[in-house]
């Protein structure tokens, strides 16, 4: 019997500051097949890390997204607690990939202006 599997991106949140996309890429790997990881690290004034999350994207059976919800959700991992994994929209991560490109772009002009 085939499964039917769909490409799904997921929203992870309360990751420790010592996470890696190898990390994520093998938690993830246990539950579907991991296409790409992207974690995200937003910082204080001082540029101290406030908060770390990651966007991943898996191809995934229903019932396996379920499964690895159920087993990952305030998991505590690596110094923090997992808060997902919960479904993000593709049109609504790829606003925030715009979005985030154009703060970085900004951000790197503003620095080099000094």
């Amino acid at each position: 019997m085939k499964v039917n599997r769909e490409m799904k991106h997921l929203y992870v949140g309360g990751l420790g500051q010592d996470i890696s996309e190898t990390d994520l890429q093998n938690q993830f790997s246990r539950f579907a097949k991991v296409s790409d990881v992207e974690i995200i690290t937003r910082k204080d004034d001082q540029g101290n890390p406030q908060k770390i999350f990651a966007y991943i994207n898996i191809s995934v059976a229903e019932a396996d997204l379920k499964k690895c919800m159920s087993v990952l959700n305030k998991t505590k991992w690596k110094g923090g607690a997992l808060i997902g994994p919960r479904e993000r929209r593709s049109k609504i991560l790829t606003v925030n990939v715009k979005q985030r490109r154009y703060l970085l772009r900004r951000t790197a002009v503003q620095e080099r202006n000094g």
